[in-house]
Order: C-alpha cells, then sequence, then structure tokens
C-alpha cells in the first residue's frame, strides 16, 4: 500500500464540528469524484491509524480538500484531527470507492455522509450538468448542515433538507422515510445515491428496494 506524506495548507470548520482541511496533491495522485482514501496523522505512533475520508475537492484543483466531521466523545482519529493545522503533515494512501456519478438521480445523505457527494456536485456544477439532480440531505439541526449555503446555491429548490430536531419555529420535524422517498421516486429518475452511517444506508436500500427500484439503480459504498 502506498503511503504519500502531504503538508496540511489550510483548516477552518465549516459547521461547529465540521472541520475542513486543503493538503498537498502529491504528484500524480488521482481520483474520481466520490472516491475517497485512508488517512493517518503524520506523528510518532499515529502513522497507522488509518480512517477512510473522501475527497470534496474536485481531480483537477490544485490541492486535495477533506471535509471532515469531527467526533470528540472518544479519542479517535477525529478527535486527533481537531489538534491538526496548518504546517502539521498527513499520510495519504491509494484511492478507491464504489461511489461515482453515472446519470442524473436522487442523491440521499445522512450527515456527513454528504461528502462524497459534494465532490461530485460540485463537478456536476462547473460542466452546468445539475439539471435532474436532487439531493435529500438529512441532519439533526439546522447547524449540522454542511455547505449549506454552497449546495443551496448550486441545486436551489432540489435542494431538500431533511430537519429531526429542527430549532428554527415552523421548522417541521421529520426523517427521510419510505413516505418522503415514494415523492422522488419515479421510473424517470436514473439512479439513486446514498451515503451516511451504516444503518441510515441499509434503511433507504431497504425503503427504495420496498417501492419498487430495480438494485441496479442504486449507487453506494460496498
Amino acid at each position: 500500500m502506498s503511503s504519500y506524506p502531504v503538508k496540511v495548507l489550510k483548516t477552518n470548520f465549516v459547521t461547529h464540528n465540521v472541520k475542513h482541511f486543503v493538503v498537498e496533491k502529491p504528484a500524480g495522485y488521482t481520483f474520481v469524484s466520490g472516491q475517497a482514501t485512508d488517512v493517518a496523522i503524520n506523528k510518532p505512533g499515529l502513522e497507522n491509524e488509518l480512517r477512510p475520508f473522501t475527497f470534496t475537492s474536485l481531480n483537477n484543483w490544485e490541492n486535495l480538500e477533506f471535509t471532515i466531521k469531527i467526533y470528540t466523545d472518544h479519542d479517535g482519529v477525529t478527535h486527533k484531527l481537531l489538534d491538526i493545522n496548518e504546517g502539521d503533515e498527513l499520510l495519504l494512501h491509494d484511492v478507491f470507492g464504489t461511489i461515482a456519478y453515472k446519470k442524473p438521480g436522487l442523491f440521499i445523505a445522512g450527515g456527513a455522509g454528504v461528502t462524497p457527494f459534494v465532490s461530485i456536485l460540485r463537478q456536476l456544477y462547473v460542466h452546468k450538468q445539475l439539471a435532474g439532480n436532487i439531493l435529500l440531505f438529512a441532519n439533526r439541526t439546522e447547524a449540522d448542515i454542511i455547505l449549506e449555503h454552497e449546495l443551496s446555491t448550486m441545486l436551489g429548490e432540489n435542494l431538500v433538507n431533511v430537519i429531526s430536531h429542527p430549532t428554527a419555529a415552523g421548522v417541521p420535524a421529520r426523517t427521510i422515510d419510505r413516505e418522503l422517498l415514494s415523492k422522488y421516486v419515479s421510473d424517470k429518475m436514473g439512479n439513486y445515491y446514498i451515503c451516511g452511517p451504516d444503518a441510515f444506508t441499509a434503511a433507504m436500500i431497504e425503503n427504495l428496494k420496498a417501492l419498487g427500484v430495480d438494485e441496479s439503480k442504486l449507487v453506494f459504498e460496498h
């Protein structure tokens, strides 16, 4: 397995617990929007603590970008990334992933599961090919919505935020359930792209199949 040490060039928070990293791009390093790589912190004792993260940049950008949810409830890799900033180093590895854009369709994201879709949607936006694509984006509160302004700019009314515990008055509490999905399932929908926690992904697949969606139209990480 190849290993590529890269310097962190910039970091900032995009929500209260999601951190954006801009890092160097190794020479000849390429990926397809939707793919990921294993990342480790290049410090003694941490080099082999690998975690998969999706690229949120585009392949033709000068640098690589990651948008990572930070979990502080246990001392894992993302907690340690809280203290990684400009000048520190990460270790990247080979590219992998089965999520890739095929046809216009319905993107279904749970929380940080939106990250592979960010690169895909940015690519489509650049090439003016976003027509026919819809994003259902599930989050706990409005404050948890990652890159809401950019996604709204790109998708307009085709960004559908689904908030389970809203804090704003008049915002309905809801989840992405079978009833909601049924409003978007149709023969005209090319593909259904799914990413989120394992239980979320499994539930979405089950619901879509129950609504008559053929398995060949489902795109998710295997």
